[in-house]
């Protein structure tokens, strides 16, 4: 079976603004962040032959981006698998460039969330059932995980909230160092530990918040990315795993790892030939939704050994300054997760790090990123993740 290295190129990338986007629509985002993109690969909107469209509730339809680029009766597709849309929107792209369908196709997610006035996922992220079960927020479910994870590795829970605070302190770091992100604050340790309790023993900077924003990319195929420019950005792996709600129905299921994070890996690893990932990696964009939930993905991708995530974040393996930087721009936490756009703006932060354009978050020689992306509950997740690489 082929694989989809270096058969698809990213010649150009945009970004909105991510947050509290009163000021803007879907349209006017979708426009920010596409003609960032169609600018950044000197194209215009007419020399797009194909796009998609990843949304979670903003949309129904591919009718969203053909509206607002006035895209002249091109197939557009839209995508929705959870808070993994993004990424798995991107993957149909690129299969549409790698089967030699198109030349030059758009890539963008877009999600409008706080004009619904919800502080959390909408009404598609539940799930049929009788009526009679009780609700079990995002925040309840990854608290569940945490608690385990605690449980099953030994950890004082003090102490763990205390490892799991170095996490939000991370992030809000990085997250102060970029003009697009949601929050640009800087917090301590002692702030994230006595904020308010979402679910225990998650507080308030454990948890991700509620954000608008869009996020596009231009992909074509490397022989015509070379006409374009000599910084293009080659992907090199792709992986997508689905559950079945396997661990919901198991009662030996663990939960302190994702089964669909370490399949979606393994393929995207292959893929790429990366058989070390913490030492072939240079940086990581992560699906940190919550605290735990980075933690266990650290483990889940092999950057840190089985219990080994409390030891790393301890000693700073994932800051902008350690072995191997993780959520260089804030992540999710941070730099904000309107759902269907987060994948490709995770795409967007490993793009400018690897074309050295990151500013002051840059990491050193970056050659190989990661981007994760996860949607779902503990137990049953969509995940997706990618590789991108510098030209060899």
């Amino acid at each position: 079976m082929g694989g989809i290295r270096d058969k698809v190129a990213i010649i150009g990338m945009g970004c909105t603004k991510f947050g509290e986007r009163w000021d803007a629509g879907p349209e006017d985002l979708l426009v920010e962040a596409c003609y960032e993109a169609l600018g950044d690969a000197s194209l215009e909107s007419k020399d797009i032959q194909a796009a998609w469209l990843g949304t979670y509730v903003t949309a129904f339809t591919g009718q969203l981006l053909a509206e607002a680029l006035k895209l002249d009766y091109i197939p557009i597709t839209r995508v929705e698998n959870a808070c993994a849309t993004a990424t798995d929107a991107f993957r149909n792209a690129c299969f549409g460039i790698a089967s030699g369908a198109y030349d030059i196709v758009m890539v963008a997610g877009v999600e409008k969330l706080k004009d619904t006035g919800w502080t959390g996922l909408g009404n598609n992220a539940i799930l049929p059932n009788a009526g009679t079960q009780p609700a079990v927020p995002p925040p309840a479910q990854f608290a569940l995980a945490a608690t385990r994870y605690f449980h099953h590795y030994g950890i004082d829970p003090d102490k763990g909230r205390e490892t799991l605070a170095k996490i939000a302190v991370k992030n809000h770091h990085n997250g102060s160092l970029h003009p697009k992100a949601h929050f640009q604050k800087e917090i301590t340790i002692e702030q994230a530990l006595r904020a308010p309790m979402i679910a225990w023993p998650l507080g308030l900077y454990d948890c991700c918040g509620v954000s608008d924003g869009a996020a596009a990319a231009i992909i074509t195929t490397p022989e015509i990315a070379k006409n374009f420019r000599d910084d293009y950005i080659l992907v090199k792996g792709l992986g997508l795993a689905v559950g079945g709600r396997q661990g919901t129905l198991r009662d030996d299921f663990d939960f302190v790892h994702f089964p669909e994070t370490l399949s979606a890996a393994k393929q995207a690893y292959e893929d790429a030939g990366i058989t070390n990932p913490r030492k072939q990696i240079s940086m990581a964009e992560v699906h940190d939704c919550f605290t735990i939930t980075e933690m266990i993905i650290m483990e889940d991708l092999g950057f840190s050994g089985r219990g080994g995530g409390p030891e790393d974040v301890d000693a700073g393996t994932y800051t902008l300054e350690g072995e191997l930087p993780v959520n260089t721009d804030g992540g999710l936490k941070c730099f904000g997760h309107p759902i269907g756009a987060s994948g490709i703006r995770m795409m967007y932060e490993v793009y400018k790090q690897l074309q050295g354009k990151a500013g002051p978050r840059q990491v050193k020689d970056a050659t190989l990123g990661l981007v994760h992306n996860l949607g779902g509950i503990p137990g049953s997740f969509s995940v997706g993740v990618g590789i991108l690489g510098t030209r060899d």
